[in-house]
C-alpha cells in the first residue's frame, strides 16, 4: 500500500467526520443532501460485501466498517435524529436518473459475472456520480455552509488521491482497473467546477 492511498482513505475519513461533526454540533441537517448520504452508504454496502468472504489486512477491514458505520449513521442522524432541520424540498434530485444507468452499467461493463463482482462495479460507477445531489441542491440554493464545503473539498482530495495511487501502481506494479479509473475520473470532473468555487471563495 502507498502513501496516496493512505492519504486518499485519510481525507476520506476526514470528510465524513467533518460531516459528522457538523450535523452533531449544529443539530441540524441544513445544505446536506440526504440523498447523497443514502447513495454513499449503497456504495459502501455492496462494495464491502467481501468482508464476508476475503481477509486482506486488519487496515483493510477496520477502515471499511469505519465507512460502513459512519455512512449509516449519517443516514440516521439527516432522515431520523434531526429530520425536521432536513431540506426535502431542496434535496430534489431524481436517484433514479443515476441508478438506472449504473445497474445497468454494472451488469454490462465488470470483470466476472458474479454477484459480488457486479455489486462491486455498482459500487464504483455509483460512487462516480453519487455526489451529484449535493451538488445539484448547492446549485439549487446557491449556497453551502462553509463546513459543507470543506467536506466535498476532502472527498475531492480523497478521489484525487486516488488516482495518484492508480498512476503509481501503474508504474510500480504495472496494475490498471480500468472501471475503477474511469469511474474515479469521472467523479473528479465534477469536482472541478465546486473546487474552483471553494478556491475562489
Amino acid at each position: 500500500m502507498n502513501v496516496f492511498r493512505i492519504l486518499g482513505d485519510i481525507s476520506h475519513l476526514l470528510a465524513i467526520i467533518i460531516l459528522l461533526l457538523k450535523i452533531h454540533k449544529s443539530k441540524s441537517c441544513a445544505g446536506i443532501s440526504g440523498k447523497s448520504q443514502i447513495l454513499f452508504a449503497l456504495v459502501f454496502t455492496t462494495r464491502y460485501l467481501d468482508l464476508f468472504t476475503t481477509f486482506i489486512s486488519v487496515y483493510n477491514t477496520v477502515m471499511k466498517v469505519i465507512f460502513l458505520i459512519c455512512a449509516y449513521i449519517t443516514v440516521y442522524m439527516i432522515y431520523v435524529k434531526f429530520r425536521k432541520t432536513f431540506d426535502s424540498e431542496n434535496d430534489s434530485f431524481r436517484l433514479e436518473f443515476l441508478l438506472v444507468p449504473v445497474t445497468g452499467l454494472s451488469f454490462l461493463e465488470n470483470h466476472s459475472f458474479t454477484p459480488l463482482e457486479i455489486l462491486w462495479t455498482f459500487s464504483i460507477y455509483l460512487e462516480s456520480v453519487a455526489i451529484l445531489p449535493q451538488l445539484f441542491m448547492i446549485s439549487k440554493t446557491g449556497e453551502a455552509e462553509t463546513i459543507t464545503t470543506h467536506y466535498l473539498f476532502f472527498l475531492g482530495l480523497y478521489r484525487a488521491l486516488y488516482i495518484a495511487n492508480w498512476v503509481w501502481r501503474y508504474y510500480t506494479e504495472n496494475f490498471y482497473d480500468q472501471i475503477a479509473v474511469v469511474s474515479g475520473v469521472v467523479q473528479t470532473i465534477f469536482y472541478c467546477d465546486f473546487f474552483y468555487l471553494y478556491i475562489t471563495k
